[in-house]
Order: structure tokens, then C-alpha cells, then sequence
């Protein structure tokens, strides 16, 4: 009698199953998987039949062949060391041997050890898988050994040298309230109950404004590495998200003021308050402090100039953001020029001086250069904002063809209308993900007056 023929069952490696899941915790933490409990439930069900079905062409056969030697499989599934979570479990760097680090002072229940970083290289590292547009998943892992999910992403960020995930971050951290929140934070949130439902984490990328309602937040979320102004804490379960520091963060030092002048109260200085020199800006400048410039001006209510965040190249956006800040201080001619001194710079640096008003120019709804309203700020485009800019945009919208959404108005109150027809529109300049939010910025305004 011919033997039967036997074709393996390959599930698809993102499978959800309790044997999947298992084996990919098994295969993170380099065990073999044992057959008789683990794997796929059509797996199982294929090798069962493959031993039954050689077992029986024996049999049938008259035993005139070498004897099968069926292997025993081995003890139970390994016991699950954590509670199930869409991050996975703990685990070191994938490809990587988990390495013995200095025991934890104390008690088992200490904080684990830490390693030093700065925020400027947290966000650096955040924007290495924003850059590359890493695919989520929680099975797969990147070319730098990470997790590919939201846990192992601010793994990765923070340095961590492990994949951790939701319900083992907080160790690395410290509970922070919501004003004190800096890049390279992160907001949390741990469902113990059911780590499944709802668990998260994010990283924390500054304020969208001075309202402090939305922050640019990072995140590993499907389908790939996103940078996006998200409402305050979250989208979802707003109120179950917490702000954590990691413990290994370093504050920037920055040099003591000349004698007679002290930092304002409550100050946090980011760069140093030493001014590089006006050559590191201006057209052609490629540096540094460039980006730390706009970071500055940025969190001084400057970001409806950056739509796309700073950069270390000088563009025109730099310009007038710099401008902006000047002329909130009241200077005028040479001294709102849009290149920063050492004024400007020490102000900025020291958090002194006035922030930028949230409107820079003529007022919503009057025609500047080119006839094109001036852009109020992304303030005016949020939930629950009502402003006439709202009205004016609306109005746009439906006379280039993009007002289907609409039921009644426009009005000046922003609305889900408002904001799918903006989305439709991004979408018609041929813009995606981040860039199709639906949340107008100075481009957009732009082209839909144009």
C-alpha cells in the first residue's frame, strides 16, 4: 500500500492563536517549541494525522518495512512567564543573547538599572523608524533587534537595550503630571486586567500650541511609524493614559547667566544659553543649531511655521518663525529682520521674553498678499474651537468642490464635517498618512486659496 501523502500546515506568522503566540515567545527567548501542546491548532491536527496515517500504512503494509520511529514529544507547553499582551512578552534584542546586567540594588523589586540619554537622541531615535515607515507587528522585529509594536518602539527610543512592553515600562519611569511633560516623555496606558484590550504607549513630542489640548506624538501603530498632533492623552481612553520620565534621561546643562541676570522663574532651559554666532543661520546654514532654534521657537507658539516639524537645514519657515518672536517682542526694522541674535537667542533659550500670539498678522478672513487669508494657526482647527477662520474655510472647501460633508453651514465651530472635508481634500494633493489628517496647516490653507 503506497504511504500516505502528508502536506505541512504553515500558518501565516502573524496568527493570533494561544499556540502562535506562544511559539513566537518561545522563539524570542531562542527555547525549542515542544509539539504536543504548542503550535497551531491545524498544525496539531496535521501531525496527528500524519502519525495515524503512518502508523496505519505499517500495519496495512504487513510490517515489511523498517520499523517508524515516532519521536515522544517532549514535557507541556512552557508555562507563559507574563500576562498575555498585544506587545509580546519581555525579551532581549532579537538575533541578540540576552546578557546578565549588574544585579538590581536592593530588593528583586527594585528599578532596573538605566542608561543615560538626552531627549535631543530619544526623538533622533524615534525618527529612525518614522524615516524608515517600520510595518507594526507584534511578532517581527527590525533590523535593530526591537519589537516592532508600540512597547518595542520606545524600547527602542529610550535605549533600553531589551523589548519590554506595557506592563514593564513603568519601571524604567517616574510618574510625571501633565505640565511637566517634555519630548521624549511618554504617555501609557496599562491595562492589567485584560492587557489585550486597549493597552498602549506613545512618546511624547511637544506641544502643538500654547491650548496644550493636542501634542505631536510618536507612535508604532498600523500600518507603520507615525508622527501625528493627537488630542490630549489619546485618541481613545484619554483618561487612562499616564505621563512618565525615564529614569535615565539627562537635563541639558546650560551655562550660568552673566552676572546680574537670572533665568526667569520656573524656566526649563533646553540648549544652552550661549549664542553660536549669527553665521550657523541664514540661507545655505545646515546645522544643528539650527534645529535647535526651531525647537525653541517651536515650543514659544511658533508651530503653525513647521508643519513638518524643525530641521537642521535653514528654510524661509525659520525666517518667519524668528521674525514672529521678535516682533512679539516689540522690536521692529533691523531688529525683526528674522535672523537671531544673541538677544534672541538668550531669550529663547532662558524662556524669557513673550511667546508668540496665537495669530501673526491680518486678522482671519482678510485678504493678505497674494489675496490669500492669512493662516490663524492650527488653535483654530481643533475640537470644540470655534473661530471665523472655520467659517472662511468651509466656504472654500465647498466652492473647490470638496463641501459633500457638510449638512448645514459651514459655521465658525470646528466640526467632524470640517474635518473630513479637509482630509478629502489633502488627499485629492495626492498627501498621506500625517500629511492627510484632515487638520489644515499652512500648506493646505495655501493651496485652498490658491
Amino acid at each position: 500500500m503506497p504511504m500516505p501523502v502528508f502536506e505541512e500546515y504553515e500558518p501565516a506568522g502573524d496568527c493570533a492563536c494561544r499556540g502562535c503566540a506562544q511559539r513566537r515567545r518561545a522563539l524570542a527567548r531562542g527555547r525549542a517549541i515542544p509539539l504536543r501542546d504548542g503550535g497551531h491548532p491545524a498544525a496539531r491536527g496535521a501531525r496527528r494525522a500524519l502519525v495515524l496515517a503512518t502508523a496505519a500504512g505499517v500495519v496495512l503494509g504487513g510490517g515489511g518495512g523498517a520499523a517508524v520511529a515516532v519521536t515522544t514529544p517532549g514535557p507541556g507547553a512552557a508555562a507563559w512567564d507574563d500576562p498575555g499582551s498585544p506587545q509580546g512578552p519581555k525579551a532581549p534584542l532579537h538575533g541578540r543573547p540576552a546578557k546578565p546586567g549588574p544585579a538590581s540594588p536592593g530588593h528583586p523589586g527594585a528599578p532596573p538599572a538605566v542608561k543615560r540619554i538626552d531627549r535631543t537622541t530619544i526623538i533622533k531615535r524615534a525618527k529612525l523608524w518614522l524615516d524608515a515607515q517600520v510595518p507594526y507587528s507584534m511578532s517581527d522585529y527590525w533590523t535593530d533587534g526591537y519589537r516592532q509594536d508600540c512597547s518595542g518602539y520606545v524600547s527602542m527610543a529610550w535605549n533600553l537595550g531589551s523589548n519590554e512592553w506595557t506592563g514593564s515600562l513603568d519601571t524604567f519611569a517616574t510618574k510625571i503630571t501633565k505640565e511637566e511633560l517634555l519630548p521624549g516623555d511618554m504617555l501609557l496606558f496599562h491595562n492589567p486586567a485584560d492587557p489585550n484590550k486597549g493597552s498602549h504607549v506613545v512618546l511624547f513630542g511637544g506641544w502643538v500650541d500654547e491650548t496644550r489640548t493636542h501634542y505631536v506624538a510618536y507612535e508604532q501603530t498600523r500600518p507603520t511609524t507615525r508622527r501625528l498632533a493627537t488630542p490630549y492623552a489619546y485618541w481613545s481612553n484619554s483618561a487612562k493614559y499616564v505621563p512618565y520620565r525615564y529614569n535615565g534621561v539627562t537635563a541639558a546643562i546650560v551655562p550660568a547667566p552673566p552676572a546680574g541676570e537670572a533665568p526667569a522663574p520656573g524656566a526649563k532651559p533646553v540648549v544652552s544659553a550661549t549664542f553660536p554666532g549669527a553665521s550657523k543661520f541664514g540661507p545655505g546654514a545646515d546645522n544643528e543649531y539650527v534645529a535647535q532654534l526651531g525647537g525653541m521657537l517651536i515650543e514659544r507658539g511658533a508651530a503653525r511655521f513647521y508643519p513638518k516639524g524643525a530641521s537642521r537645514v535653514w528654510k524661509d519657515a525659520d525666517r518667519l518663525a524668528t521674525q514672529a518672536f521678535q516682533r512679539a517682542q516689540g522690536w521692529t526694522g533691523e531688529e525683526a529682520d528674522g535672523i537671531p541674535g544673541e538677544h534672541t537667542w538668550r531669550l529663547l533659550a532662558l524662556h524669557q521674553g513673550r511667546d508668540i500670539p496665537p495669530t501673526v498678522g491680518p486678522a482671519a478672513g482678510t485678504p493678505g498678499p497674494g489675496g490669500v487669508p492669512a493662516y490663524p494657526g492650527p488653535a483654530a482647527f481643533r475640537p470644540g474651537a470655534s473661530h471665523p477662520a472655520v467659517t472662511a474655510l468651509g466656504r472654500q472647501l465647498r466652492k473647490k468642490g470638496f463641501g459633500k460633508k457638510y449638512t448645514s453651514g459651514p459655521g465658525p465651530r470646528w466640526s467632524e464635517a470640517d474635518r473630513r472635508s479637509v482630509e478629502a481634500f489633502q488627499r485629492a494633493q495626492g498627501w498621506r498618512g500625517a500629511s492627510a489628517n484632515g487638520y489644515p496647516g499652512p500648506e493646505t490653507w495655501r493651496r485652498l486659496f490658491a
